[in-house]
């Protein structure tokens, strides 16, 4: 495919920001605020195992191809077009299985508001999921500029400050001397890592990590990748720890473990919050913005990994029907058929017994995809050192060789093992029969992973590879 030149614009602050944009999630938040104040040492490990290398390898690599792809470019550069194929399948399909899971979210938002029983209400949650899913698929038909706006806004008025609001209530609680439902002390910090069952929810700690490498795509357009990069990734994993970390405790000290609900947890945190400081009056205001954001997230990651696969499409390893953009420059087949894929998908609401259930598992389902996708990421970065060490990196993973070792090393472990702790569904979920509930999940990641397989070897010789002059010839029409 020809290059384009592309502006120099991006520096540390451009980057910083797109990285904590992209991370940063309330849907996460409930999850990690039932580990108390262990989860402290949860986010420590997890950022340590596989935040940071995942932060560091693709700052490399984005620096040494800095081409449009992203993973898909670096995956082809090592293994070939199958494997880069394969990878850009995996990031796509693990955020259509996402998609339910944070639109589920937003509809426990907005049940909470109305009447919270209907959150565990399979019905209003399905309807309620399918409208905001559809209408943010339609939004996305009419381009990157109107979404990139809805997107803009969202993040600041549905993230951010949602985040910087529960972390101020949470400090007010704690300096007035209210009771905490969660202590500070040492074996309280530190947890009981015997028990494996609700070791499960460091799935969901690991997943609300990943996000990171979205930035590397945008290696073209940053001036001193190798001066940037590092401080960027510096600065983005203080802000996303930090807000993680007080975010989940400032629920975790004020709703009772036993009653927090993993879909509805920070909605139920805002409430006991505002009732408590006389202060109800600020509880829909900060649910419309929680749903704004939520649907501000779904719209821009409903078109985000639509480019990966528009790229595979453009380079011959898919259909060529997959590759048509309307005048808009929007991939409407791809947007069409991931928008079909995730209404199936979100039936599970109407089988699961009780929503919190089919909510966790299709985050199990969505972090397993997401953690096989990061394997080959650390596996191709291992092997491209190696296998083209002259290509020019602006950047490197610090410590040389060993550092590629250490860190691919420890990505890898913590993908393999966030995979095992899948199948373990925790103690506080009721999710019917085991075997009926590790079926369903082996089956849909076994299920997800073979169409990149299939449609590669039944490949044709009329899949040709397109130009960006014709794509962009045909996103004019």
């Amino acid at each position: 495919m020809l290059q384009t030149q592309t502006k120099k614009l991006l520096g540390v602050f451009a980057i910083t920001m797109i990285n904590v944009i992209a991370v940063d999630s309330l849907r996460t938040l409930p999850f990690s605020a039932t580990f108390g104040s262990a989860l402290i040492f949860y986010y420590a490990f997890a950022a340590l195992i596989f935040f940071l290398p995942v932060a560091f390898i693709s700052a490399e690599l984005a620096t040494a191809w800095p081409n449009k792809g992203g993973i898909y470019v670096w995956v082809r550069e090592a293994f070939g077009e199958r494997w880069g194929f394969v990878v850009i399948w995996l990031q796509w399909i693990y955020n259509i299985v996402w998609y339910p899971t944070i639109l589920a979210f937003i509809a426990g938002t907005v049940a909470y508001l109305v009447q919270p029983s209907l959150a565990e209400n399979k019905f209003f949650m399905l309807g309620t999921i399918l409208a905001t899913l559809w209408a943010a698929t339609i939004v996305n038909f009419y381009g990157i500029k109107l979404s990139s706006l809805v997107s803009t806004i969202g993040a600041l008025l549905g993230t951010l400050i949602p985040m910087l609001i529960i972390i101020a209530l949470g400090a007010a609680w704690i300096g007035l001397g209210r009771p905490l439902q969660i202590h500070f002390t040492s074996d309280q910090l530190i947890p009981n890592l015997t028990t494996f069952d609700n070791m499960s929810f460091l799935l969901a700690v690991l997943f609300g990590l990943v996000g990171v490498e979205v930035s590397a795509s945008h290696a073209d357009e940053v001036a001193q990748p190798g001066y940037v990069f590092p401080r960027a990734i510096f600065y983005s994993a203080v802000i996303i720890l930090s807000s993680l970390v007080l975010s989940s405790l400032s629920i975790a000290i004020v709703v009772p473990q036993k009653s927090l609900n993993v879909v509805t947890g920070l909605i139920q945190a805002f409430g006991l919050f505002f009732e408590s400081y006389g202060m109800s009056w600020m509880l829909p205001v900060t649910a419309l913005f929680m749903v704004i954001g939520g649907i501000a997230g779904v719209a821009t990651w409903i078109i985000g990994p639509t480019k990966g696969l528009l790229v595979a499409a453009l380079d011959g390893s898919m259909p060529p029907v997959f590759g048509k953009v309307n005048k808009h420059g929007s991939p409407v087949v791809i947007l069409l058929m991931q928008g079909a894929i995730c209404t199936v998908l979100c039936s599970v609401f109407l089988f699961m017994p009780s929503v919190s259930s089919s909510y966790w598992l299709l985050t199990a389902m969505t972090a397993q995809l997401a953690m096989l996708m990061y394997v080959l990421f650390f596996i191709a970065a291992i092997y491209l050192r190696y296998s083209k060490p002259h290509v020019a990196r602006s950047y490197r993973v610090p410590f040389g060789n060993v550092g590629i070792w250490l860190f691919g090393s420890m990505g890898i472990f913590a993908c393999i093992g966030a995979i095992i702790l899948g199948f373990v569904p925790p103690a506080s979920i009721n999710v019917g029969n085991l075997a009926t509930y590790e079926l369903l999940l082996a089956g849909g990641v076994i299920a997800f992973c073979l169409p990149p397989f299939l449609i590669y070897n039944y490949k044709k010789a009329e899949w040709k590879p397109v130009s960006d002059e014709s794509l962009a010839f045909d996103s004019a029409q």
